[in-house]
């Protein structure tokens, strides 16, 4: 039976139905949410190569065309937004310069600003749809928490390009069962999917396909390879039964190949940093007919000389470069990391992140002896540095044999800071170092006894390293080796971890430069053992770090105060008390006559990425009664004046007086101060300042002769504190002292223990010996 309906449709009823629905409104034809507003018409999409399913390049279609978004003024908070538009909870990054590949289309966004609680991306500030100034070289991408909204489930699910991407590529030795050497530098290619690993078929296959993959693997080159060997190797059917005295060939060849390729129709332009990047084809699961007539690719890949050692089981040799560096990295807490620098008029200076991607980040690492670029770094994530910015807006196609050779712009400070310097991680060779050492004991994976192994197959053993000697440098490379960064102690007693069942001690003697990637580079004692201290508790360890300082010398300000004073003796009794003056004061006629001493300024920066603090705790620092203050190091500098053949005429040695934040940079607030006991050290981005009239700020000259000669400044001289990078703590000028006045000039940073650094060091025209001519 129908309902009577309350309405009659009478010319009454219908005008008071109209006046009903003009006061109140229509009701609702669903009782389902609604899709917000600010995204209908709206859909969203990560794109591009190479990507997990939770990140990529953020992709919008609006009025039924895709496109992209601008990186500039794109924020953490945009990628939340974008993340819930797109399924995910939030976002945990995001990238720009195309990390994930350039878009095509329109750029529909530009200088997105949001607050990060905003419903839609529509309700973000931006210059309005389709209006930009951008390329899609500056295309963003954001990564999303690998978590999805609950219920999530309309229109703007992840169009993700369905088809398979590769994930990894690896080189499978086509030959040989036993132990070979890492890295791996030549074999079959294997990319990993979704299901497994898979062959490649070489129809089509090209020196610059080679190129990519050997980039991948952390190799900067590539070379021809007996493809018609491996093609032999490869098309055996039948595995033969071993015999007696089979040549090492055959055998080689008699291991029966199982081909399963997944990958097809290859074709690389060679500047790409992933094979992903490259044009290719997947093979479909219904395809029958794989690679018909072809074979898997092969590829022989170059190392450099770093990594050559290493495969070849010899030491590393310290090779000299073929002519001088003109880029380097600093700051990294890993190989083949850090922050871009170049030399430029004799002067280092770094490189402004403006278009800085991926190809000219792979340029960097190329020229340095590593693969293509894993990741092109902005916004000064390896840590600031210090004087001039060389480069900006670099832009390389990828081909290019160095930096150099690519467009760029010179800049002035003004055009950009060094919150801005670009830094890279390239793709490094597998050499396996990680797997032949570990730390035991330790509160954290960070920290703990040191154990290495030793022995070859069949008596693989576990042992402890003396630790007599054990200090910074040695630390540094056992942190490098496990993969945890820098190393912010290295202790010679490990008495408070439990050694568990590893107590024989196998190593000793170790004595590293600090620059070795594995601990078996360093000096030691090899088989034969000998440790002054016996036991556990006397065997090394180490406490890891991600970061750590970096001390530098303002070498521009030492040569602007530098001067003469002859300063009465009455005047220096707390000096002599710490040891400030020359040997010879001892025997003067104490409070008569005056010693003299060449004093200057010093300004030193913490560039690192973690603040300078003394290493011995405030219960151990030491109250000086003359200047009223506590000492929290017993060195931390040397002062040296030198021949130009090295030898030490005269030297100063200054104790921490005092390490605290003189002054920062803008955006940073001090941290240390030595008033009242207070906390000492240097916060990363401040400097302390040493002015020339306080005590010890200066080299006792009184019996040096008049000639020519070299003033050396070392910081850190010990290596008690843990530093990023040694090599910048010395300081060298040139001196010309005449008996009654001195000038100093050329101060630059160098490796004051580095002898090829003392050859190239300059010498006055005409000199022949230290005397004036």
């Amino acid at each position: 039976m129908r309902p009577v309906s309350v309405w009659q449709w009478s010319p009454w009823g219908l005008l008071l139905f109209l006046l009903y629905s003009f006061c109140v409104g229509s009701p609702s034809p669903s009782t389902a949410p609604e899709k917000k507003d600010g995204s209908q018409g709206l859909r969203f999409r990560l794109a591009g190569f190479p990507r997990k399913p939770f990140e990529g390049r953020v992709e919008i279609q609006r009025a039924g065309e895709w496109g992209t978004i601008c990186d500039d003024d794109f924020t953490l908070q945009a990628a939340h937004v974008l993340c819930r538009e797109l399924g995910f909870t939030e976002a945990t990054g995001w990238t720009h310069s195309a990390k994930y590949g350039p878009g095509t289309g329109r750029i529909w966004l530009d200088n997105l600003s949001c607050s990060g609680t905003e419903r839609s991306v529509t309700e973000c500030a931006s210059r309005g749809w389709g209006n930009s100034d951008c390329t899609h070289d500056e295309d963003a991408g954001v990564i999303c928490k690998d978590e999805r909204l609950p219920g999530f489930s309309d229109s703007n699910v992840i169009e993700v390009e369905h088809h398979l991407q590769v994930e990894e590529v690896r080189l499978r030795p086509a030959v040989g069962r036993g132990r070979r050497p890492l890295p791996v530098t030549e074999g079959l290619v294997e990319v990993r999917l979704p299901d497994g690993w898979s062959q490649v078929c070489d129809k089509g296959w090209s020196a610059h396909n080679s190129h990519v993959v050997c980039g991948m693997l952390g190799f900067p080159n590539e070379k021809r390879v007996n493809v018609a060997f491996y093609r032999q190797v490869t098309k055996l059917k039948v595995k033969p039964k071993p015999r007696v005295g089979r040549g090492p060939v055959k055998r080689l060849l008699a291991q029966r190949q199982q081909h399963s390729f997944g990958l097809h129709g290859v074709d690389c332009v060679g500047t790409e940093a992933h094979l992903s990047l490259c044009s290719l084809e997947f093979y479909r699961a219904n395809d029958t007919a794989r690679c018909p007539g072809g074979s898997p690719a092969v590829v022989s890949c170059v190392p450099s000389p770093l990594y050559a050692a290493a495969s070849s089981g010899q030491k590393k040799q310290q090779s000299k470069p073929q002519g001088e560096a003109r880029v380097r990295l600093k700051g990294g807490a890993h190989p083949g990391e850090g922050r871009v620098e170049v030399l430029k008029a004799g002067t280092w200076g770094t490189v402004c992140d403006r278009k800085w991607d991926l190809q000219a980040a792979s340029v960097v690492c190329r020229e340095l002896g590593f693969g293509s670029a894993r990741e092109a770094l902005s916004g000064a994530r390896m840590g600031q540095g210090m004087g001039a910015i060389h480069l900006s807006e670099v832009r390389c196609s990828g081909q290019e044999p160095s930096l150099w050779n690519c467009p760029h712009k010179n800049i002035t400070a003004e055009d950009c800071s060094h919150s801005r310097d670009a830094g890279v991680r390239c793709n490094l060779p597998y050499t396996g170092v990680e797997t032949k050492i570990r730390l035991s004991g330790g509160r954290s994976r960070h920290e703990g006894r040191v154990e290495v192994q030793i022995g070859g197959p069949g008596s693989v053993r576990w042992g402890l390293i003396c630790g007599d000697d054990w200090g910074t440098l040695e630390a540094m490379v056992a942190c490098r080796q496990l993969g945890l960064g820098y190393a912010s102690h290295g202790l010679q007693e490990t008495w408070y971890w439990d050694s568990g069942n590893v107590t024989e001690v196998v190593m000793s003697g170790v004595r590293c430069a600090g620059t070795e990637l594995s601990l078996d580079q360093c000096a030691h004692h090899g088989t034969h053992v000998t440790c002054k201290r016996t036991g556990t508790r006397f065997t090394a360890g180490v406490i890891c770090s991600e970061t750590a300082s970096d001390l530098l010398l303002h070498s521009a300000l030492v040569q602007e105060t530098a001067y003469i004073e002859d300063r009465p003796l009455h005047m220096l009794y707390c000096a002599a008390e710490e040891n400030c003056l020359a040997s010879s004061a001892r025997s003067a006629n104490w409070p008569y006559g005056h010693r003299r001493l060449l004093r200057f300024s010093s300004q030193i920066h913490n560039l690192g990425r973690a603040d300078f603090r003394p290493k011995a705790g405030r219960h151990s620092w030491v109250w000086h009664e003359c200047h009223g203050h506590y000492h929290s190091m017993d060195i931390f500098t040397h002062y040296d004046i030198l021949t130009p053949n090295g030898t030490k005429v005269a030297e100063g040695h200054k104790a921490s007086f005092c390490l605290e934040d003189t002054e920062c940079q803008e955006d940073v607030s001090k941290r240390y101060e030595c008033a009242n006991f207070g906390e000492q050290g240097i916060t990363v981005g401040c400097w302390d300042l040493y002015r020339h009239d306080i005590d010890c700020q200066w080299i006792d000259i009184t019996d040096v002769k008049p000639g020519n000669y070299i003033l050396q400044v070392v910081i850190n001289p010990n290596f008690e504190v843990a530093e990023s990078d040694f090599t910048n703590n010395a300081m060298k000028c040139n001196c010309k002292y005449d008996g009654h006045r001195i000038w100093v000039h050329n101060c630059h940073i160098g490796d004051a223990f580095s002898e090829e650094a003392n050859q190239r060091f300059e010498r006055y025209p005409g000199q022949t010996s230290n005397q004036i001519i």
